[in-house]
């Protein structure tokens, strides 16, 4: 080394000592200032979404003094809840309540019009989560052929995965395959869903997995499914239940085998005509059940048990098919939520014991509502009904062999939509248009319709309030039909017993949202915000990428 050298690097090596202290500061200040600064704040080890099909908002509040302390309560007085909170989009079903929910969307964007939907490229209808080109996983039946294919953007938890380089786990978990294949979005490590029938066997898809985990496989070994081959009887006390309405009514279904749709049903006895395990998804013990299965994933998979944002999506259904089956007003309905609260109380312990209370973010929602049963409304001198569909069909049928001699320019009619045979009406030498407002016009003259809109209004318009922005919302080019209408409020093409949904009615859209734990600001709000704004909430939170389609906005208010 020569002497030149020699003196270079010692004036190199003393400047480096004299600079330590101050590139040893100036981390320490940029340390104080990440820690310091709230958008960088501790993020939540594991983020839950809940969404509870069919519940309406006012559910909330009309059981409020019979639930517990540990549930529903809990989540209110230390979360944040949302008291006009709406669908901003028809038609209000399972698959689209979902899809919009993680997507922070509407089906105009993400393409879930339905649960079901007439394909007018392929000329059939298809099932918004179902693919043939996918194996079921855990069953020999066709039940676990199914993934997110039909859902054209990204999700939440979609997002969540891309930006911690796929190392957060995204597990998703429902009775029905919809309500787990949408929320866990095109990137989850595992969606779950229950087969019952003779098995109440939990299955997947091979979009996921090629087996079943053995903790899975453990679980459908146990004897948990059959412990809920039970009597079910009311959980409180006969005044309890003055929250609803009579017990033995004529607006409630009736279980093969009963004589009377009252308390006790006796599962055992019915099993073999209802289904066997399927019948356990009309009764608040699916519920449990689902809670049972989601508990084990929280512990086998060891979510939030580390530094990057694992996400636990659980659907419980078991309130979409008891609201179906007794109704809106029902004991059973009421009973159902009551061992809801329970279920929920029990998630948040354990939520608490492994990942720690204030280490997680919780969501409650829904993804629809409910109309109460038209016949019992009608019961109470209240206006609504059923629309007289072979009646209206046939007169329809006779207007189009009228005016065009043919009724083959209608390719088919489903969800309050009819879709046109473009081909067909210009070989006739028509306008689509004029055929769409021809068919319009005569639609709204039949009782028991309130509005029909175009696919050129649609597509044309720019709606901003009422009924039409909320069909246009729900409104895709690609996928929707030529014609919409809507029908009479509280009118509901459904059996005369039991509740339904799907439309864009407020008892439809106005559903509860609560944010709860890591991030979240306790209060509430009677801002009207929408189901579309869930995702972009959480990814604010989170400090994350809105999913790709987001349409929604932040809702400010509920975070730190």
């Amino acid at each position: 080394m020569t002497a030149r050298f020699r003196w270079h690097f010692a004036l190199a090596f003393f400047a480096l000592l004299l600079s330590t202290p101050l590139l040893s500061a100036q981390v320490t200040i940029r340390k104080k200032a990440v820690d310091n600064d709230p958008a960088f704040a501790a993020q939540p080890k594991l983020v839950v979404g809940v969404v509870v099909d069919q519940m309406r908002f006012d559910y909330l509040s009309r059981f409020w003094e019979v639930y517990g302390e540990d549930g529903f309560k809990r989540l209110v007085r230390e979360g944040f809840l949302a008291r006009n909170h709406h669908f901003g989009y028809a038609p209000t079903s399972t698959g689209p309540g979902h899809a919009s929910v993680y997507t922070g969307t509407t089906p105009a964007m993400h393409g879930i019009i339905g649960n079901n939907w007439f394909d007018k490229e392929a000329g059939v209808e298809v099932y918004c989560a179902g693919d043939d080109n996918v194996e079921s996983v855990g069953t020999t039946s066709d039940a676990g052929k199914n993934s997110p294919h039909r859902m054209k953007v990204s999700t939440i938890t979609d997002e969540l995965r891309l930006h911690h380089q796929m190392r957060s786990k995204v597990i998703a978990i429902s009775l029905k395959d919809r309500g787990a294949v949408l929320p866990g979005g095109h990137t989850a490590n595992a969606a779950y869903w229950f087969e019952g029938g003779t098995t109440g066997n939990w299955i997947s898809s091979s979009y996921y997995l090629s087996e079943l985990p053995e903790w899975v496989q453990d679980f459908n070994a146990s004897d948990k499914a059959a412990s809920y081959k039970r009597v079910w009887e009311p959980l409180g006390e006969p005044e309890d239940y003055q929250y609803s309405g009579l017990d033995n009514t004529p607006f409630e279904g009736l279980f093969d085998g009963e004589q009377l749709p009252v308390f006790p049903h006796d599962l055992p006895a019915l099993w073999e005509e209802n289904g066997s395990y399927g019948l356990l998804r009309i009764t608040p013990f699916g519920n449990s059940l689902l809670m049972d299965f989601a508990l084990e994933a929280l512990k086998k998979e060891d979510l939030g048990r580390d530094d990057i944002t694992d996400f636990l999506a659980i659907s419980f259904s078991s309130t979409d098919y008891v609201g179906h089956f007794y109704g809106v007003n029902s004991k059973e309905v009421q009973d159902t939520y009551m061992r809801l609260d329970q279920d929920l109380a029990r998630l948040l312990k354990a939520l608490d014991r492994q990942v720690g209370e204030g280490a997680y973010t919780l969501f409650l929602t829904a993804d629809h509502g409910a109309v109460d049963v038209p016949s019992y409304l009608n019961s109470q001198k209240i206006p609504a009904g059923y629309p007289e569909s072979e009646s209206l069909e046939q007169r329809f049928g006779e207007f189009l062999q009228y005016k065009y001699g043919t009724t083959d320019i209608i390719r088919n009619a489903s969800n309050n939509q009819i879709f046109l045979d473009h081909d067909f009406i210009r070989n006739l030498e028509l306008e689509p248009g004029d055929v769409q407002e021809a068919l319009a016009a005569e639609l709204l003259s039949y009782d028991g319709i309130y509005k029909v809109y175009t696919a050129e209004q649609m597509q044309e318009g720019e709606y901003t309030e009422g009924l039409a922005q909320i069909l246009q919302e729900g409104y895709n080019q690609k996928r929707s039909g030529d014609i919409l209408f809507v029908y009479d409020p509280a009118y509901a093409d459904y059996s005369r017993t039991g509740s339904t949904h799907g439309t864009a009615y407020i008892y439809d859209t106005h559903v509860p949202l609560i944010f709860y734990g890591n991030g979240v600001r306790p209060g509430t709000t009677y801002r009207k915000t929408y189901i579309k704004d869930i995702a972009p909430t959480l990814s604010s939170l989170l400090g994350i990428a809105f999913p790709n389609g987001t349409t929604g906005q932040p809702i400010g208010e509920i975070l730190k």
